[in-house]
């Protein structure tokens, strides 16, 4: 299975990168998987940032398996993630409208063979944000970018997780939290292995 992890916090010491992208990477590595990495805050958006858009596009095609890791900054993920989501995951490479009337059209996705789990880290507490809030985060995010791109399936709801107030808990829960991200790549491992 061809992996690619995509990471977007601009800190190597955050619990985003320290923790759970180095979670995932570690369970890839040592499964013998093949693995890349998009780093989006260590790569150059200067513009004009064609060539790595690009390249971005490729390991997008290349994979099999896609692993999103961000925190949430005001309602949304990192602004480079979103600038992933707004350059890469064009109509075009990712989808195309398909019209079903003169007004109306759906979004057919090109990228529905891939499978996809992100994790997301909130300063905030589940409570408000899944009910004040209406969870609107995972809302957008897989009803308004995924479902888009990889097709309508449960999957992108159940593999789509949210850790909360990570600046604030301890480490014992924090190591449940890393806990889950390991168990879920090795199930993710385990299923390739068993369909190959």
């Amino acid at each position: 299975m061809k992996n690619l992890v995509i990471i977007g916090h601009p800190d190597n010491s955050s619990f985003c990168y320290n923790g759970i992208y180095k979670t995932v990477v570690d369970c890839l590595e040592n499964a013998g998987q093949e693995y890349k990495v998009i780093d989006l805050y260590r790569d150059s958006f200067t513009r004009p940032r064609d060539k790595v858009i690009a390249t971005y596009k490729e390991l997008v095609t290349w994979s099999d398996q896609l692993y999103f890791i961000s925190p949430v900054w005001w309602f949304r993920l990192t602004p480079r993630m979103e600038i992933f989501f707004d350059e890469v995951l064009i109509p075009g490479f990712a989808y195309k409208f398909v019209n079903i009337t003169k007004l109306y059209a759906y979004p057919k996705p090109f990228l529905k063979d891939k499978k996809v789990r992100t994790y997301m880290t909130h300063g905030a507490p589940a409570l408000p944000v899944k009910t004040l809030y209406l969870n609107s985060v995972k809302l957008r995010l897989v009803m308004g970018v995924y479902s888009f791109v990889f097709g309508w399936k449960l999957a992108l709801f159940t593999k789509t997780k949210q850790f909360w107030s990570v600046p604030f808990v301890s480490d014992a829960k924090r190591k449940k939290y890393l806990n889950v991200v390991r168990k879920d790549v090795l199930r993710d491992i385990k299923k390739e292995t068993k369909s190959s």
